[in-house]
């Protein structure tokens, strides 16, 4: 995980200095990082209620962008699926794009049921301590933290980093250019479903790709 938290230290930072300089204010934003604990999920949510927008808007909107956690904890299940209850009501709790990513990669490898637990547990309370106190910081230090540091590059680059160890053959290839491609040229799809319709269509991609292969 250590690579990836270098790239979430100033995501963090991001957060919470524009909760602070909004009128959502420092305390506020950083609550959404133990309440909803979902970097994209949360800056949305900020900018729609530094907008004035309706409840109900910022909570379907938040539901929307983290949508793709669907098919991460689909991913997920077939390993968790022994588990109790407890752990598995748990557990979702922690889910990152991050956490997801060294997850399913280690899996291939691990056999015991309790080391990948462990192991997701391992690498999904790192990233939640590390975001917890950088947009703790963020929210403090707000307006302070100065534009010339040009921290937004790191936004792009956390899910570019997540996205290289995944390359490993021609269907995830297939998948993840078709997802590229498909995200952006239905980007301004209604409800920011762009990011959904380009998931699902690198699903199929992938899948074809694969069965072409075999």
């Amino acid at each position: 995980m250590s690579p990836l938290l270098l790239g979430v230290i100033p995501f963090g930072l991001i957060l919470g200095a524009t909760a602070a300089v909004g009128s959502v204010g420092g305390a506020l934003g950083w609550s959404t990082s133990w309440i909803i604990f979902g970097g994209s999920a949360q800056l949305v949510t900020i900018g729609l209620l530094d907008g004035g927008a309706a409840a109900a808007v910022v909570i379907a909107t938040a539901l929307v962008v983290q949508s793709r956690h669907f098919l991460y904890s689909a991913a997920l299940a077939p390993h968790f699926r022994g588990f109790g209850a407890g752990w598995r009501y748990g557990l979702p709790y922690l889910l990152t794009d991050q956490a997801f990513a060294v997850s399913i990669v280690a899996y291939e490898e691990l056999e015991d049921p309790a080391a990948k637990r462990w192991f997701y547990i391992g690498a999904a309370m790192s990233l939640w301590i590390v975001w917890q106190i950088t947009t703790l910081l963020g929210a403090i230090l707000g307006a302070e933290v100065p534009e010339s540091w040009s921290l937004d590059f790191a936004i792009p680059l956390v899910f570019l980093a997540l996205l290289m160890p995944l390359l490993k053959n021609r269907p995830a290839l297939a998948a993840a250019l078709t997802a590229g491609v498909v995200s952006v040229v239905a980007w301004s799809a209604p409800y920011s479903l762009g990011l959904i319709i380009g998931a699902l269509a690198g699903i199929v991609a992938g899948m074809l790709v694969e069965r072409a292969a075999r």
